[in-house]
């Protein structure tokens, strides 16, 4: 972990490249460092995974109208100061990835962001990437 899922309604599609935003939030996530210079996310975790919405609806449908929804959910152990960088930094890539449908309103969009700590029940991890990145 950390794991980033987003969730946008399909109309995006043809107004932007999701992939490409999924690989500079996965860029974002692994770059982001704690004042000692140290990452704060192991590299080998991090998963960031789109979701367009089958069906939707977004305020009163009567324009075109678009959403997404960011969740980054992360293991505790990070301070609260660097859990709010992280989610300024990601939120700033998001940003600039939709600058040019903000600024046009073609469609509207609007972005929610959310952070969450896992207060895991049971955790089990298995798998040949994480090894690949551990030092």
């Amino acid at each position: 972990m950390p794991h980033l899922a987003i969730q946008y309604t399909p109309n995006l599609e043809s107004k932007t490249d999701m992939t490409a935003l999924c690989k500079k939030l996965a860029n974002t996530i692994t770059g982001i460092t704690d004042e000692t210079g140290k990452h704060i996310f192991p590299t080998g975790g991090t998963r960031v995974l789109a979701y367009p919405a089958a069906h939707f609806a977004v305020a009163d449908s009567s324009r075109d109208m678009a959403f997404i929804y960011l969740h980054f959910r992360v293991m505790k152990g990070r301070s609260s100061a660097m859990l709010l960088k992280s989610g300024e930094l990601l939120s700033k890539a998001t940003h600039e990835h939709f600058a040019p449908i903000l600024a046009s309103k073609d469609p509207y969009l609007s972005i929610t962001f959310q952070i969450d700590e896992s207060t895991e029940v049971f955790d089990s991890r298995h798998g040949t990437i994480a090894p690949l990145f551990l030092k």
